[in-house]
């Protein structure tokens, strides 16, 4: 992370991971929610039929118990203790995940800590699933902070977070360029609720129709075409 003594940085660039640092990362994401389901509550789950690009895993789990009949009050009573499993189950399984890295990533982070930029996320993923992913895809060190999925109701107020804890660490001010990078609708929306830039990629399941729909600042392919005069001030 940047030394901050001399003030905030030009910049901050926040992150989605799924479809956006990394893509086809596997079935133990989702088998770990269904596990943790069934370990805590004895019900048999799945992921199918369920949308889940761009949701938050507490919106995925809710969806999956109320079609198994669990009732609200339930579901809220289990949640903790299913989002806890979760992250256990996942961490120990957790594949190497360093050819899914999606293109242009490395070399954008890099040149991003070259220039001091701090970088976050702002991910739908449990915290340790998030770091879990990142650690096996070889990208942990360029992160240090984050907002992730059982921190907020929706992604809008997720980047709200990510960029109030940035505030608070001193990496951003007044004349900070605050950027959101995704590639999902809910993503671009986060962006523009909290006033900052979006980028939208299309590297995910949306396609650019989907995206563009949604009003981003600026739309790449992938992050090969994603220049830092597009995040910096």
């Amino acid at each position: 992370m940047p030394d901050t003594r001399d003030g905030p940085a030009p910049a901050l660039v926040l992150f989605d991971i799924d479809g956006t640092l990394i893509r086809r990362s596997g079935p133990d994401h989702r088998q770990a929610l269904v596990d943790a389901v069934y370990r805590v509550t004895g019900l048999t789950t799945t992921t199918d039929g369920i949308p889940v690009h761009g949701m938050l895993d507490p919106d995925i789990l809710t969806l999956m118990l109320k079609a198994a009949g669990a009732r609200s009050y339930f579901i809220r009573r289990q949640m903790p203790a299913i989002i806890g499993v979760a992250q256990s189950v996942y961490a120990r399984r957790c594949p190497d995940l360093a050819s899914k890295v999606c293109p242009g990533v490395r070399g954008l982070l890099g040149r991003l800590a070259r220039r001091g930029v701090p970088m976050g996320l702002v991910t739908g993923n449990l915290t340790r699933i998030g770091w879990k992913k990142l650690e096996r895809a070889g990208l942990k060190r360029h992160f240090r902070f984050g907002a992730f999925g059982e921190m907020s109701k929706d992604r809008t107020g997720l980047a709200r977070i990510a960029i109030r804890e940035a505030r608070s660490r001193g990496w951003i001010g007044r004349g900070t360029k605050v950027s959101l990078i995704g590639d999902a609708p809910p993503d671009v929306r986060a962006a523009l609720d909290n006033g900052i830039y979006s980028v939208a990629v299309a590297t995910g399941i949306s396609s650019a129709g989907e995206l563009v729909a949604e009003s981003p600042h600026l739309l790449v392919e992938d992050l090969r075409s994603l220049s830092l005069r597009d995040l910096l001030p």
